[in-house]
């Protein structure tokens, strides 16, 4: 989800840069929302599970493809089934750019020995050098991205209104490695609660996500769970108005740039010299681990190999820091 939420940044520079452009979007049916507002952009759903499924679904995906009439295609995933494709549109003489993932670099980042720590190129940037194989001038801006959302009256029944200060906190990851642990979270939570000042929204997925982050809701006067209580296109209409996003090195943090939302990153054994900071935001709201205590980080890009021991690196990043560059953000 987080690699689909960056490239609306691009996309929205290059249509903004090319308004008379024709942008046709390939992806997962279940993202077509992060696309929906932007001008002269539609979404073709992808039905790997279906229709789409194995080589004999890729080649029907090609020739939908060629029946669109499409002039260029800008890869900005760089995988297996978007080579397959790339072999299979070779003969329709449309141009077809890849994106460089810079494998190279990010195995002298993540390497245990003769790590070369430096900053990498953003993956937003990355999209941008596709365009601009394709010979499309364009610049990312600050303002690259999507307008607030209106909430339905069904969500505006569901969380309070009042002129609190909005939080949401999305606790979760898909490695351990990459986690706050969640006693921590409960304790900044139960913090930013005593002072009556912020409503906080809790975000997440999956049974075992939902029934933690409802026993936690439970707990407190201005907390509210919203994973598993509304659409996904809800959920971001909420996101989108926000006054601040807490969220691991994981997806919500980038659906909250998608609306220029200011987010404070929490990182464990990845780091935001990776690429993957959240579009928009500045190094200073990105809290990594000791570094003395923890040299091998980043261990990996995405947060899925490290060496033991590493799993509680994000612990030592104080939970006061935490609330401090939260309070002071929001001011």
């Amino acid at each position: 989800m987080g690699d689909v939420a960056m490239a609306v940044h691009p996309i929205i520079a290059l249509t903004n840069a090319y308004p008379d452009l024709k942008v046709t979007v390939l992806t997962n049916s279940f993202f077509s929302p992060f696309f929906e507002t932007i001008p002269n952009v539609t979404v073709i759903s992808l039905d790997k599970k279906g229709k789409h499924k194995g080589f004999l679904g890729l080649k029907k995906l090609s020739n939908e493809i060629k029946s669109l009439g499409i002039d260029a295609i800008a890869d900005f995933h760089g995988v297996l089934r978007t080579n397959i494709l790339k072999n299979l549109l070779r003969f329709s003489n449309i141009p077809f750019a890849q994106i460089d993932k810079g494998r190279t670099e990010k195995k002298a980042l993540t390497r245990s020995k003769n790590k070369i720590f430096k900053p990498l190129k953003s993956s937003h940037q990355r999209y941008i050098d596709v365009l601009t194989t394709l010979s499309f001038k364009v610049e990312l801006q600050a303002d690259d991205v999507l307008p607030k959302k209106k909430l339905s009256t069904d969500t505006q029944e569901f969380i309070s209104q009042n002129t609190k200060k909005w939080i949401g906190i999305a606790p979760f990851a898909q490695h351990q490695g990459k986690m706050y642990p969640y006693k921590k979270i409960e304790a900044i939570i139960e913090q930013l609660d005593s002072t009556n000042e912020y409503d906080i929204f809790l975000f997440g997925g999956g049974k075992k996500e939902v029934s933690i982050l409802k026993k936690t809701a439970n707990a407190f006067s201005n907390v509210t769970n919203i994973a598993g209580q509304v659409s996904f296109s809800e959920e971001l209409a909420l996101i989108s108005n926000l006054d601040l996003m807490l969220s691991m090195d994981s997806g919500n943090g980038h659906l909250a740039a998608l609306f220029g939302i200011s987010v404070i990153t929490i990182w464990g054994v990845t780091h935001p010299y990776t690429g993957f900071m959240p579009f928009g935001q500045s190094l200073e709201n990105s809290l990594i681990p000791d570094l003395e205590q923890f040299p091998l980080i980043p261990t990996s890009i995405y947060g899925n190999k490290f060496p033991e021991g590493y799993e509680v690196a994000a612990a030592s990043i104080d939970q006061n820091q935490i609330i401090e560059k939260i309070t002071f953000t929001l001011q």
